[in-house]
């Protein structure tokens, strides 16, 4: 079992690495990925999706409640 999941984090660690080249990343604080442990690549990674994603790790942007609401009333026609 042990074997498996040696080659599931190896397998895991090459692709943040392929992921973290493509954003031209080949050190982090002056090691070279290969060296990194599996979380520290994971942390870098998403570190590097946050800061290029247009909302920065805030999830998607939602209307609230009272939002709706005042669009509702500001389209609603009332006749006499």
């Amino acid at each position: 079992m042990s074997h498996l999941l040696r080659e599931a984090v190896e397998k895991r660690r090459e692709e943040l690495i392929n992921k973290l080249i493509t954003f031209d990343v080949y050190k982090v604080q002056h090691k070279h990925l290969f060296e990194l442990s599996l979380s520290q690549l994971e942390k870098e990674y998403d570190h590097l999706l946050n800061a290029s994603h247009p909302h920065g790790g805030m999830g998607s942007i939602q209307w609230t409640h009272s939002h709706k609401e005042s669009a509702k009333k500001s389209t609603v026609t009332q006749y006499d």
